[in-house]
């Protein structure tokens, strides 16, 4: 049976608008100029406010999320958008039974967003002594130490295995495999629905942002970083190879939209000069150069104020990155590397929410006459945009963009994949291997161990190690997956 043809014409048309848009996105993040400013905005609750859904109904049934995403991604007619903005799907949460999650609908109203549970100082998921042995081997420390700490079924080595716990291991992994798994059908839809392009692919955390946010909590950290800033540097390095590995394993394969990297708490005044410039920078700028060298950009998404560390961040190849601003001076960051590197965002959220559709369209003026003029940049709220937006702002955004972020000598046509450039081929790693002791990055039990354990083998050893090593990644996955996105 053949395809009716008003609806291959539509499947065509929403074709030729998704390359449209892709080219154009691409375009803005090479710093080039496109055809007009791409519009991406990274919409998480306010999808809900729109579609008329709960932020429980966001956080606990993740298509609804996605319905939500679809439904503004078309209805908008948004360049690009994230796939789901509520990123943290809480049913794997509570599947998990995770301590550092308020629920909304459980722990929380119902029409709140998601809360994250700082650790307590005295009860930190990592102790301050416990430094030596996540160096030694990082996930095997999260496995053995971390894990039974942050998921409360999961018993110590050396207690007893309880139904709980097997549950929380068998639901945990399930719920993660559904939940990544049904990421492809909903980039298909927002492409072939709307022609709507995914914003981006893969994610990316600061090793010492991962310390602070899952491992020590903040006032741990600080106090670690007066009282044994060797060890934190060394479990920063020690976390390096692993962070980068997570990061290329979600990466876009086309090499066209970017890794995320979530900025947190590794600028100044949460640390001192001394501390970005001898810890948390030495520990993240490798990554960068090695994802770039493989042709991948990075978005960094500096949430709260980066800008004592701009100059720092123009260190990097031109277009290896694309910086995102949220209370920073987009102004500032603009002649610091706006020649280097896209912009996006500088649309401050709180005008979204309580100024009106004037206030809104003047703001757009100021941003694109002062950063967009020879393009390099995308139009997006300063923060992510939660549901205290008003509809009728996020609107006049888009539409003054479409309008007046037009550039008459621009185009949306797609340039080859990023990079094997002078950059790349003259590259050398400075991404530390794991130490002797530490399972390699992607590896839970590595093959060679594996090995051992299975005596003779008759048949294919190639076809056993193959199959082996792929079902180990996903162990490898989970663990790192719950550290960095739930």
């Amino acid at each position: 049976m053949g395809t009716a043809p008003h609806t291959a014409a539509r499947t065509a048309d929403m074709e030729a608008l998704y390359q449209q848009r892709l080219g154009r996105y691409v375009t803005a993040m090479r710093n080039e100029k496109p055809d007009m400013i791409p519009i991406r905005p990274f919409v998480a609750e306010f999808t809900g406010t729109y579609a008329g859904y709960s932020c429980q109904d966001l956080a606990h049934d993740f298509n609804r999320a996605f319905e939500a995403a679809c439904k503004c991604a078309a209805d908008f007619d948004w360049d690009a958008v994230v796939s789901n903005m509520v990123y943290v799907w809480t049913g794997l949460a509570q599947a998990t039974d995770l301590v550092y999650y308020g629920i909304p609908g459980i722990d929380v109203p119902p029409n709140r967003g998601f809360q994250y549970r700082e650790p307590p100082e005295d009860d930190a998921f990592m102790r301050a002594d416990e430094y030596d042995a996540l160096i030694a081997d990082p996930t095997g420390f999260l496995y053995n130490v971390w894990l039974p700490r942050v998921a409360r079924p999961v018993g110590r080595l050396g207690e007893p295995i309880t139904e709980a716990h097997n549950l929380s291991f068998l639901c945990g992994g399930m719920a993660m495999m559904l939940y990544f798994m049904s990421f492809p059908a909903q980039l298909a839809r927002l492409r072939q629905e709307s022609g709507t392009v995914s914003a981006i692919s893969g994610i990316f955390k600061a090793p010492l942002d991962i310390i602070g946010d899952k491992l020590r909590g903040y006032m741990g950290l600080v106090h670690d970083l007066m009282e044994q800033p060797a060890k934190v540097l060394a479990a920063c390095e020690a976390l390096m190879p692993y962070l980068c590995e997570v990061a290329r394993s979600g990466a876009d394969p086309d090499k066209n939209v970017p890794i995320g990297y979530w900025m947190h708490r590794g600028c100044v005044p949460m640390v001192t000069p001394d501390q970005f410039n001898n810890i948390y920078w030495p520990t993240v700028k490798p990554i960068i150069e090695e994802l770039w060298a493989a042709g991948h950009q990075t978005l960094f998404y500096a949430e709260g104020n980066w800008d004592y560390h701009l100059e720092s961040f123009a260190e990097l190849p031109d277009q290896s990155i694309v910086y995102h601003v949220d209370q920073g001076d987009i102004f500032k960051a603009h002649q610091v590397f706006g020649h280097k590197f896209c912009l996006s965002g500088g649309i401050p959220n709180f005008i979204l929410a309580y100024r009106s559709p004037d206030d809104v369209r003047n703001y757009c003026r100021k941003v694109i006459d002062g950063v967009a003029r020879d393009g390099g940049y995308i139009m997006d709220a300063s923060a992510i945009i939660q549901n205290d937006a008003r509809v009728e702002n996020v609107q006049a955004m888009t539409d003054f963009t479409r309008e007046y972020g037009v550039y008459p000598d621009g185009h949306s046509a797609l340039g080859p994949p990023c990079s094997k450039s002078s950059y790349a081929q003259d590259h050398v790693s400075r991404v530390p291997d794991p130490g002797p002791n530490a399972r390699p990055p992607g590896t839970v039990v590595p093959w060679d161990k594996k090995r051992g354990e299975l005596g003779e083998l008759t048949g294919d050893v190639d076809l056993v190690r193959d199959i082996w090593t792929g079902i180990d990644s996903l162990a490898h996955t989970y663990i790192w997956q719950l550290l960095l996105s739930f």
